[in-house]
């Protein structure tokens, strides 16, 4: 039995699970967004949220840590340069899930998880200035 455990399975083997979420979190921190299952997507958020809180400690440990965790190099540059300042004020909630509604081939509920600052730090469409003569 399973009791008082909270990750899913997915019917999947505990390394492909693994590297699943580790693909997902890395994607996440380099596209910003990614659009998937929300089981998934719920899973990935834990792991985000976690990274963004080792990455804000800034240390090489944190950095070695988060090596560790992530699929790539870059993945890891992008974290601790731009995403983790970003997030330097906020005390926890560092990703939003926006549900799409469900995917047409096997019903299965997709979603767009995202950071929350990228939304708000995107600055509006300005109109260009027009020319009076």
């Amino acid at each position: 039995m399973r009791h008082q455990r909270v990750m899913k399975k997915f019917g999947r083997s505990m390394e492909h699970r693994k590297m699943l979420m580790r693909s997902l979190v890395s994607n996440l921190i380099l596209a910003e967004s990614i659009k998937t299952t929300l089981p998934k997507a719920k899973e990935a958020r834990k792991d985000a949220d976690k990274m963004v809180t080792i990455a804000k400690k800034d240390t090489l440990a944190a950095r070695r840590l988060a090596a560790s965790r992530l699929v790539s190099p870059e993945a890891v540059q992008k974290l601790f340069a731009k995403i983790a300042p970003a997030m330097k004020e906020r005390q926890g909630g560092y990703t939003r899930i926006v549900k799409l509604g469900t995917r047409k081939g096997d019903g299965a509920e997709m979603c767009v998880l995202a950071w929350v600052t990228a939304a708000e730090a995107a600055p509006a469409k300005e109109e260009p200035a027009k020319e009076v003569k």
